[in-house]
């Protein structure tokens, strides 16, 4: 069953009107997410989920724990795991509907029934392969208990399914000098039989897919390019089983001892744990008329999900919610180097709210940085000057000023009546807010999440304007009530939009603004009116929203959180990208010199 879920009434699709549907994968529930993992996925997910929420669209938001077992048996590595992503999640206050895991009863039923689908629809067919075995602890080895050496960029720790420096796709069998990861063994190479997904026989139906979903959901350009060279160097069959006891287990026989591959099935717990969320699944999940499913990922997954997972579906022959919108990341790397549990290199969930710094900057600080077309980098200082130099002095100095203005015994916290005055230049400062609020939503309809935060912050930097254009200050009450009235009302309204806007990037801090207006939260209006909060109206008692980081903290913190380590494991990949270029420049020397001998 699921584990967590938001409080309130089941959430279904509506006919007729726009139904959104959304995921975020996330990593194997065998270690803590970092920085780089909430970003990429969840954290994306819960803003686009909670701007939807904002619009009045009606929006479901799935997350998902995959299973991966090592040392203790898997079921305790999972269920110890799984409650610290959640606590982690929970913290970083990610709105999932519901949050579930793969290691359900209704994910056997539904990855079964699906496989036997594409087995009568003759998609599947068994092969006899050689597979990796570890004959230390006699077992055939998963993808990702095998580690070695690249054979594209040369890089030792490859695993077995993917290198993490180049970010290639590998096979088991490609690896140079592999290694079992549970014992450090060398293992040998025996025959197995599994079955295969002909992605072949599929590759047409794909292509059109991916082709008309890219137009209608303009996914994110490193989805597409992925997706698109993959298409180009052609599908190949793809195992779909392994020799392993933990996981789906295959219903055909003879192959008792095995279980459907996990990254098979990954994507299928999507669709099994919005199962466990209503027995109404199928409404979600069988309606491509009005359910829309934008998913979001870290660029390695793209091709099971642009790729494999609508095979899959298209293979069935059924009718299902396909994906729409795409929305993937680059890396996002920590002082310069990579993240890793292992070395203590980088902040992870668990660790960040250690430093006493609110979840709501947390948040912040990752969508401004946030590697929607290439790489960005987690530093000490940029993040310590994120929170002074941006948050206090635009976001928090414009609250603060208004709301202290209407608190004090000019107002005595009440609102005043300003419509009496009018001015030209208050119109134009209205139209100005007016295209920034335009502009913020085409930005979130797009998933252009960095940038509807800039234009959060780009409003809240022109009612900064506003006041000092207006001079707000005493004098303006006394010598000129009337207008210092409109003034103060058009700001109190501006905050109050503003609370809106930021509710999906900043959701605390959203309320906490409402908190001190004693107003409830605004629905995100496709115009502004400048009249939610009304003349006569009392406010509440301003509170600071955000508090300064002592810049000298962040040499603390440095060293706290591996940052000599990760410079120095920059280092060490940066020997090795030029180790790369010279055994390819001496290969392509000895082929130029061979063909010359041959030559003469």
């Amino acid at each position: 069953m699921a584990e967590y879920s938001r409080n309130g009434s089941t959430v279904l699709p509506e006919p007729g009107k726009r139904n959104i549907l959304v995921t975020s994968a996330l990593p194997y529930v065998n270690n803590i997410p970092h920085l780089g993992n909430i970003i990429g996925s969840v954290l994306s997910g819960d803003i686009f989920a909670r701007y939807c929420r904002g619009r009045g669209i009606n929006t479901l938001y799935v997350g998902e724990a995959r299973a991966l077992g090592k040392g203790c048996t898997p079921q305790e590595l999972c269920d110890k795991y799984r409650v610290i992503h959640a606590d982690v999640y929970k913290w970083f206050n990610i709105s999932f509907d519901i949050f579930g895991r793969t290691t359900t009863e209704l994910q056997t039923e539904i990855t079964q029934d699906i496989f036997l689908r594409l087995n009568r629809n003759r998609l599947l067919k068994e092969r006899q392969t050689t597979q990796l075995y570890c004959e230390a602890h006699q077992s055939f080895l998963a993808d990702r208990f095998v580690e070695g050496e690249c054979p594209a960029c040369a890089y030792p720790d490859a695993r077995g399914d993917q290198c993490d420096l180049c970010g290639r796709l590998l096979d088991t069998l490609q690896l140079k000098n592999p290694r079992c990861k549970v014992d450090g063994s060398v293992p040998i190479t025996k025959e197995t039989n599994h079955i295969f997904i002909e992605l072949d026989k599929l590759q047409p139906e794909v292509e059109a897919f991916f082709q008309e979903s890219n137009a209608v959901g303009e996914w994110s350009n490193n989805g597409k390019a992925i997706t698109s060279a993959w298409l180009k160097e052609g599908l190949e069959p793809r195992s779909i089983t392994r020799d392993m006891k933990w996981g789906t287990n295959v219903p055909l026989p003879g192959y008792e001892d095995k279980v459907i591959y996990p990254w098979f099935d990954a994507c299928i717990g999507y669709v099994s744990i919005t199962a466990c969320y209503t027995n109404q699944w199928e409404k979600w999940w069988r309606n491509p008329k009005d359910v829309q499913l934008f998913q979001f990922i870290g660029k390695d997954n793209v091709v099971f999900h642009s790729i494999i997972f609508p095979a899959t579906q298209i293979g069935t022959r059924e009718s299902w919610t396909k994906l729409h919108h795409l929305s993937t990341t680059e890396y996002l790397t920590y002082e310069g180097g990579k993240f890793s549990k292992s070395r203590n290199i980088g902040v992870f969930g668990d660790s960040a709210q250690k430093t006493g710094v609110a979840s709501d900057v947390w948040r912040f600080f990752l969508v401004s940085h946030r590697p929607e077309t290439s790489d960005t980098e987690f530093t000490w200082d940029s993040f310590i000057s994120d929170n002074n130099n941006v948050l206090l002095k635009n976001l928090g100095n414009f609250v603060s000023r208004v709301l202290k203005f209407v608190n004090s015994r000019n107002y005595d916290s009440i609102m005043p009546d300003w419509a009496e005055y009018h001015e030209d230049s208050f119109d134009a400062f209205k139209d100005d807010i007016a295209k920034l609020l335009s502009r913020y939503i085409q930005e979130l309809e797009a998933v252009s999440l960095r940038s509807g935060l800039s234009t959060v912050l780009a409003i809240s930097q022109q009612g900064n304007g506003f006041l000092q254009l207006n001079n707000l200050d005493g004098n303006l009450f006394n010598n000129e009530p009337s207008k210092c009235a409109a003034v103060i009302g058009i700001a109190v309204n501006l905050v109050h939009l503003l609370a809106s806007l930021l509710a999906p990037y900043m959701p605390d801090t959203a309320n906490s603004i409402n908190k001190q207006l004693c107003a409830d939260l605004l629905p995100i209006p496709d115009c502004w009116s400048a009249d939610s909060i009304k003349p006569g109206h009392k406010i509440g008692k301003t509170e600071h929203l955000f508090r300064p980081i002592k810049p000298e903290i962040a040499q603390e913190w440095r060293k706290a959180f591996g940052a000599d380590e990760a410079k120095k494991a920059k280092e060490e990949d940066a020997a090795l990208k030029v180790k790369k270029k010279a055994a390819l420049r001496a290969a392509k020397a000895a082929k130029t010199n061979s063909s010359k001998s041959a030559i003469f």
